[in-house]
């Protein structure tokens, strides 16, 4: 007979626990006859004792399973279902780039993406700025959009990794969110759910990364890594630069700006195209459409040279409710901010550091994020022509523009975003885009 207390029980003593075990307790955290304090209590025993990497495996299939899980058999895709996934960061604006551009090399991407919550935005509340999209796409719609786009990128529905939403809720309010083991279960739940060939997992480091540290970034790469490929996923972990904003942009309709200029070429971040780049590439590899990183950097600059990446963005966005003419007029459908204009900084100088977190919650500050899950979003806010590390600033030149909704926003937003700037009379040296790639 299960008891869920001899589970918790067992785990508390650091013992290690069968698969078996895992997957009746997660069984009745989905149909709830293990109670809320007994989550809470497996949270606990959980964040204290660890699990090694089976255990990992066994809790990320047991949530993986707790609901649907896809399958593309009876879609007959020719080619491989592909997803990447970012632990979130400020300017991360990868998902609208890079799920198109792997479509138009050949591979399927059915990526299920999140909302935005304190300093970090949410691939969603960007496209909901689009007017018409839905993220809250049937199964039959998303099924639909992938196999003849290649892409559709929507919101989580109830019946996807079901347990993995009551855990985390629990972990929330019981101080167990820090938990690699849980972390890594919680990420790959979700995803692997989506029914993927291979997976690329971004994990951010630096001062708006979502893990502390640079070593606890290396451990949940490690970490998703080994689960995931023992889960059946080919996955591999890029470490990136998460010390200044990604992009040039940061807010919601102002990031889905940027990436319709990067897809159109009009314009392209250089950090940002690195990044998009360097995940893009080690996504074709593992899906088996390149031999090589360099042969699938040529395919992808082929992809948004010709146009064929962003027609894809346009195809997706109509598919899944926009304006069929988005790419052609997107800054006539994004809504636009009543107040833009330029930042500046005292002095002069060049700009050594930047508290990336604080950039991002000038933004929530201004409407264009959540401080809690229930908050609206102003999907106009937010800020532009960022500047980036080693920049050098002068009375004349801004570090950015803020877009605002209202003078006393645009002020508290600029003191804000001043105070996370810092200024030295030496150019520092450049940092990486990409620290480390871990595969299995």
């Amino acid at each position: 007979m299960f008891l869920p207390q001899e589970v918790i029980r067992s785990k508390r003593e650091g013992d290690v626990l069968k698969s078996d075990a895992i997957r009746e307790f997660i069984l009745g955290v989905t149909d709830n006859s293990v109670s809320e304090g007994q989550v809470a209590a497996f949270a606990m025993a959980t964040y204290f004792q660890g699990m090694n990497i089976e255990e990992r495996i066994a809790l990320t299939c047991a949530m993986r399973d707790s609901g649907d899980v896809l399958n593309w058999a009876a879609d007959h895709l020719n080619g491989p279902v592909l997803d990447k996934h970012s632990t979130g960061g400020v300017g991360d604006v990868v998902s609208l780039m890079l799920g198109p551009m792997i479509a138009a090399c050949g591979g399927y991407v059915p990526m299920i993406s999140g909302r935005g919550l304190g300093h970090t935005g949410g691939t969603l509340d960007k496209l909901d700025s689009i007017p018409g999209y839905t993220t809250n796409a049937s199964e039959t719609l998303f099924r639909k959009v992938v196999k003849e786009t290649g892409v559709a990128i929507i919101g989580q529905t109830g019946e996807l990794a079901p347990a993995d939403k009551r855990i985390y809720g629990i972990r929330d309010v019981t101080a167990t969110v820090e938990s690699v083991d849980m972390i890594t279960a919680s990420i790959l739940a979700k995803k692997l759910a989506e029914g993927l060939d291979a997976l690329v997992m971004d994990i951010k480091v630096g001062s708006g990364a979502f893990m502390p540290t640079y070593e606890k970034s290396v451990e949940l790469a490690e970490s998703i890594v080994r689960v995931a490929n023992g889960a059946g996923v080919k996955t591999t972990a890029l470490l990136t630069d998460m010390n200044q904003c990604l992009a040039s942009s940061a807010g919601n309709a102002v990031e889905v700006r940027e990436a319709v200029r990067y897809l159109t070429g009009e314009y392209r971040n250089q950090r940002l195209h690195e990044i998009t780049l360097s995940q893009a590439s080690e996504l074709l590899v593992s899906g088996g459409l390149a031999e090589s990183t360099g042969q699938a950097r040529e395919q992808l600059m082929q992809a948004l040279d010709s146009g064929k990446a962003a027609d894809i963005f346009g195809k997706m966005v109509h598919s899944l409710g926009g304006p069929s003419d988005f790419l052609e007029k997107y800054d006539d459908y994004l809504p636009k901010a009543s107040i833009i204009k330029p930042v500046y900084m005292e002095g002069e100088g060049y700009i050594s550091a930047m508290n990336t977190r604080e950039v991002g919650l000038a933004v929530v500050q201004m409407g264009g994020g959540r401080k809690v899950a229930s908050d609206s979003i102003d999907y106009a806010v937010g800020i532009t022509d960022i500047c980036r590390l080693g920049d050098k600033l002068s009375a004349k030149q801004p570090i950015a523009l803020l877009h605002a909704n209202d003078e006393e926003s645009w002020h508290t937003a600029a003191d804000r975003l001043r105070q996370a700037i810092s200024c030295s009379d030496s150019k520092p040296e450049d940092s990486p885009c990409v620290y480390q790639v871990i595969a299995s």
